[in-house]
C-alpha cells in the first residue's frame, strides 16, 4: 500500500470505468468528494453501491453524464437520482451481490474503502460494512482506501491485507452516524405484537428503523436470545446490556452476534471495537438461506410498503416509483420458513399518509413491485394484531389480512375482495 494524498489517490479512475463505493455508515467521503472533485475531465464513471450515508455529491444532477450510480439497494440519497433517470436501479437479493463481483457480471475497475489502520500483521479491517465490500476488494482491479483512525476495528470475515491495498489515504473521520427513528404509539404496539411470537433462545434479524428499535424494547424480558443478521442498530446492543441477548443457544456461531454491516451512534460504534462477540461476515454468509435455516427457532422481521389482502409484498417501491431495494428481505423470509420453529414475520403500521392510506389493500398499487410473493410469506403483523397466512386459502389470507388492518379501511376492503370473488 502506497500513502498518497486523496487526490493523487483517485487520480487514477478514468471515463467509462465501473468503480464500487463502501457504503453504509462506512461511506469513504474523503475519497469520494475528491472523485467528484475531478466530475469535469470524467464521463460515464459507473458508481456502484448499496445505500450510503451522507450527501452523495456523485448524485446530484449537475452530475449527470459524469457519474451513474448502479444501485444494489436505493437509499434515500439517490432515490431522487433514479426517479429521475439519472440513476439506475439493480433489482437483486442481497446473498447474490458478492458473486456478481466474483463471477465478472459486475466487473469492478476500482474500489473505493473506508478502512482502519493495519494491525501489527498488516490487516486493516472493513469495520461498520462488509457486506459486499470484502468481495469487491478482491475483485477490483485497483483498490484505494481510507485508512481511517476512526473506523472500529470488527472482527470476523472483515480484513484486507496491506498488500491487497494500492493505495491509502490516511483520514481521521468517524464513520456516519445514524440515531434511530423516534417510537411512536403505533409502532410500540407492532413491538408488542411481535415480541409475543418470539421464544426464548430465538435468533432474530432485525433491521433499522422504528419497528424493529420498538421490538427491541419489547424483548428485554426475553432470555438467551441470538443475532445473525443482515444488519443491526444500538438497539442490539441494548439487549446485550440488559441480558436478554446472549446467543448462547444458537446452533451456530453460538455466543456471537453475526451482522454483514451495522449503523448508529458513537456508543454502537465503541461497542463493536475489537469486541469477539461481533462476527462481521459477508452478505452471502449472513443471508445464505441454507445458513438461515440451521437456527431451529430463526425469527426474521422484514417491513413492507404494503401488503394485498392476498399477501403479496411491495418492499422496495410505491407503485411505479422506486424506494428502497430487494435487499434481504427474501433471503431471510425463506430461511426463517425453513426453520424447524422459525417465524417468517413483515411488521407494518396498518396505514400511511398521516392516517388516510391503507397499507393493507385490496391490491397493489400500479406498477409496483412484488418482493416477497404471497406463497413466501408466512405471517404479516400491524398495530392492530397478527395474521398467519401459511396454508390458507386465498379467501382466508384476506379476512385474516383486513382483521388487521385499520378500522376505518375494513368496511371497503371487505367489499372489494367480495367483489373479486376472493369471499
Amino acid at each position: 500500500m502506497r500513502i498518497v494524498s486523496a487526490r493523487e489517490a483517485v487520480a487514477g479512475i478514468k471515463s467509462g470505468q465501473q468503480v464500487f463505493l463502501h457504503g453504509g455508515a462506512a461511506t469513504p467521503s474523503v475519497l469520494l468528494d475528491a472523485l467528484v472533485a475531478r466530475a469535469a475531465e470524467l464521463d460515464s464513471v459507473s458508481m456502484v453501491h448499496f445505500h450510503t450515508e451522507g450527501p452523495g455529491p456523485h448524485l446530484a444532477p449537475e452530475m449527470a453524464g459524469h457519474f451513474r450510480h448502479k444501485a444494489l439497494f436505493i437509499g434515500a440519497n439517490a432515490r431522487l437520482a433514479v426517479n429521475e433517470g439519472r440513476a439506475d436501479y439493480v433489482p437483486v437479493f442481497l446473498s447474490d451481490v458478492p458473486d456478481l463481483f466474483t463471477s465478472g457480471t459486475l466487473p469492478l475497475d476500482a474500489v473505493l474503502l473506508n478502512v482502519t489502520r493495519p494491525d501489527a500483521h498488516g490487516f486493516c479491517s472493513l469495520g461498520t460494512s462488509v457486506d459486499a465490500a470484502l468481495a469487491a476488494a478482491r475483485s477490483a482491479t485497483t483498490v484505494i482506501a481510507q485508512v481511517n483512525a476512526s473506523m472500529p476495528r470488527t472482527l470476523g470475515d472483515t480484513f484486507v491485507h496491506v498488500s491487497q491495498i494500492h493505495l491509502g489515504v490516511e483520514v481521521d473521520v468517524p464513520p456516519y452516524e445514524h440515531l434511530e427513528a423516534p417510537i411512536g404509539e403505533v409502532e410500540r404496539r407492532i413491538g408488542e405484537n411481535v415480541a409475543e411470537l418470539v421464544e426464548d433462545g430465538a435468533t432474530l434479524q432485525l433491521g433499522i428503523g422504528a419497528i424493529p428499535a420498538a421490538t427491541a424494547l419489547a424483548l428485554r424480558d426475553k432470555r438467551d436470545l441470538g443475532i445473525h443478521t443482515e444488519m443491526f442498530t444500538d438497539a442490539v446492543v441494548d439487549l446485550v446490556e440488559c441480558g436478554a441477548i446472549t446467543g448462547a443457544r444458537k446452533e451456530i456461531n453460538r455466543g456471537k452476534i453475526v451482522s454483514a454491516f451495522l449503523m448508529g451512534s458513537r456508543a454502537l460504534y465503541r461497542f463493536v471495537d475489537d469486541n469477539p462477540m461481533v462476527e462481521m461476515r459477508p452478505v452471502d454468509y449472513t443471508n445464505d438461506t441454507a445458513v438461515i435455516r440451521r437456527f431451529s427457532r430463526m425469527v426474521a422481521i422484514n417491513s413492507a410498503i404494503e401488503v394485498d389482502v392476498t399477501g403479496q409484498v411491495a418492499a422496495d417501491s410505491i407503485g411505479s416509483r422506486f424506494y428502497s431495494g430487494v435487499g434481504g428481505q427474501m433471503d431471510f423470509i425463506r430461511g426463517a420458513a425453513l426453520s424447524t420453529r422459525g417465524r417468517a414475520i413483515i411488521a407494518l403500521p396498518s396505514t400511511a399518509a398521516g392516517g388516510t392510506v391503507s397499507r393493507i389493500a385490496s391490491m397493489l398499487q400500479p406498477g409496483a413491485g412484488v418482493v416477497t410473493t404471497r406463497a413466501h410469506v408466512r405471517t404479516v403483523v400491524t398495530e392492530w394484531g397478527v395474521a398467519e397466512l401459511h396454508g390458507r386459502t386465498v379467501g382466508e389470507r384476506a379476512l385474516a389480512l383486513i382483521g388487521i388492518a385499520h378500522p376505518n379501511f375494513r368496511e371497503d376492503l371487505l367489499a372489494k375482495a367480495r367483489a373479486a370473488h376472493y369471499l
